[in-house]
């Protein structure tokens, strides 16, 4: 069997916005056989998320509303990468922000692309044991619920379709499979 190069060449690139979160560009670039195509590629900074997981086995989760979808979302801690910041520092921020907790002990579980076919982002995940219980320190612009459920009701709720966000359902069931 022949191996196949796949790989595109950008020919020229063009942004076509800049926002606070995103930016879009439109790209063209050489295929493999020598034609042309456009790309429209997204650039995102990245993310972590965090399993925090209590002594009791127990998953502190968030619930946010979340404006694209017009609903309100069961998810795990996570935020924003600024970029070149260090995810699991990221990871440690966040699970203080948006919970309260500090964990003495954090897991890499691996990253995900979510969207590889148009964003850049890449979302690290981590499971946090050892927590320890402090007060949230939201954003301005954030409002959340924090709930602790079982973990294995999480887990059940990814199967039964509970629980819509990707990068938990992810983080969730790599966590299951350590357990």
């Amino acid at each position: 069997m022949e191996i196949q190069n796949l790989n595109e060449k950008t020919v020229s690139t063009q942004e076509i916005y800049n926002g606070r979160i995103i930016k879009v560009r439109n790209d063209k670039v050489e295929l493999p056989n020598g034609n042309h195509a456009a790309r429209e590629v997204v650039k995102h900074s990245g993310g972590v998320c965090v399993v925090p997981l209590t002594d009791d086995g127990k998953v502190v989760m968030v619930k946010q509303y979340r404006y694209p979808f017009g609903e309100v979302l069961l998810e795990i801690p996570a935020g924003k990468l600024e970029y070149g910041e260090d995810p699991l520092q990221c990871g440690k921020r966040e699970l203080l922000e948006e919970t309260g907790y500090i964990s003495e002990k954090f897991e890499f579980l691996g990253k995900l692309y979510p969207t590889p076919a148009y964003c850049t982002e890449v979302i690290h995940m981590y499971l946090a044991r050892g927590l320890h219980a402090g007060k949230a320190e939201l954003d301005v612009d954030e409002f959340l619920e924090v709930v602790e459920i079982p973990f294995e009701e999480t887990v059940n709720m990814v199967m039964r379709n509970e629980i819509a966000d990707a990068k938990t359902q992810i983080a969730l069931l790599r966590t299951c499979l350590l357990k």
